[in-house]
């Protein structure tokens, strides 16, 4: 596959999802959000709007946030 060339802060590639269901996170966008072996990552997904990861460090803030003020939250 050619890479074609990106905007500075944008990385796309395919990647193939081998027997075990695993996918490899390509060098450089490994380097781009300086994802380190060992870092925890959380995977969400939604039938609707597709798959994101997101290290978990960066996703912390927002669910303590969200459950320090999870009773002011209306329904």
């Amino acid at each position: 596959m050619n890479k074609m060339a990106m905007p500075e802060g944008k990385f796309a590639t395919a990647v193939k999802v081998g027997p075990k269901g695993q996918i490899v996170i390509p060098k450089e966008a490994r380097e781009m959000f300086n994802i380190q072996p060992g870092d925890n990552l959380f995977l969400l997904a939604d039938i609707e709007r597709g798959i994101a990861i997101l290290r978990q460090k960066d996703l912390d803030p927002a669910l303590s946030a969200f459950f320090e003020h999870g009773d002011q939250i209306k329904k």
